[in-house]
């Protein structure tokens, strides 16, 4: 699927980590997950914690469900903290993952792009408008639409959907995503990792943490921790050993707080329903 950035709409994202009344947690998270705001929400802490990223703009009402979240019965407290920027991982792929493709089939495929596993280079978004808002369902429900199929979604000539299409590739504005359950190809454990990270050290060590084959996102945080990853792994063990030997070898790494997923509920735009990926009407990215 293709999905906007939110800075190309003029909003930020946040990740929110809620504490609810013990027995209240799956309630909540369902009712935030319906929101086309939160991308993501999953269980944590036993069941007793929320853990969700929600988009702010002028157009969803900015603010309105983290000013609602103090007034919502059996919510303890929660903490927000900003995303300030997220890293790529520019060419890493996710463990259970083979490429099939041969080096030489690789250039072809990125010539003229950014090579694969170069860092990418900071960009503003374009700015999205009203008339990309058909441009935008259409590839929010289908990624793989063809220019031809976009045209007719929008009424647009085939040449300015290719020519807006590749604006917002190339700008950022919109990024392609994969959904998928990690269960169903042997990787049961999926956490959170805040870390603390000296300010002049923090480009260098998320960059390295972003190219982790276990990291599917990684971000730097406003609050007391500044670096957020988001990591699947087989099992536990393979937790530890990437926490002691992978995050533990980075020398600028200070305090580190992970916190397993219990339970997915929605991810990337997508409703997590016994195991299997319920799609959604509406969809944001958390970048």
């Amino acid at each position: 699927m293709v999905l906007p950035d939110v800075r190309a709409v003029g909003g930020q994202s946040w990740f929110v980590r809620i504490l609810c009344r013990p027995g209240t947690a799956d309630t909540i998270a369902r009712s935030i997950a319906a929101r086309p705001d939160v991308s993501r929400v999953g269980l944590a802490s036993g069941g007793a914690e929320v853990l969700c990223a929600i988009q702010t703009t002028t157009d969803n009402g900015g603010t309105a469900l983290l000013e609602r979240l103090p007034r919502v019965a059996h919510i303890l407290g929660f903490d927000a903290s900003t995303v300030m920027h997220t890293y790529t991982g520019a060419g890493t792929q996710w463990l259970a993952f083979d490429d099939p493709l041969t080096p030489a089939q690789v250039t072809a495929l990125f010539e003229g792009a950014s090579p694969r596993g170069a860092a990418t280079e900071r960009t503003t978004p374009a700015r999205l408008v009203p008339e990309d808002g058909a441009l935008l369902t259409q590839l929010a429900a289908d990624g793989r639409s063809s220019v031809t199929a976009l045209a007719k979604a929008t009424g647009w000539p085939t040449s300015r959907v290719a020519g807006r299409l590749t604006e917002l590739l190339t700008t950022g504005s919109v990024a392609t995503e994969i959904d998928l359950t990690p269960e169903q190809f042997g990787f049961n454990t999926t956490a959170f990792i805040w870390l603390t990270v000296p300010p002049g050290a923090l480009e260098a060590t998320a960059q390295a943490l972003s190219r982790h084959a276990e990291t599917g996102f990684a971000a730097a945080m406003t609050g007391n921790a500044n670096l957020m990853l988001a990591v699947t792994c087989r099992d536990t063990d393979a937790l530890y050993d990437y926490v002691t030997m992978k995050v533990g070898a980075l020398s600028a790494v200070g305090h580190v707080e992970v916190v397993p997923v219990l339970r997915r509920v929605k991810q990337g735009g997508t409703l997590v329903e016994n195991g299997r990926l319920e799609p959604t009407g509406s969809r944001r990215s958390q970048g």
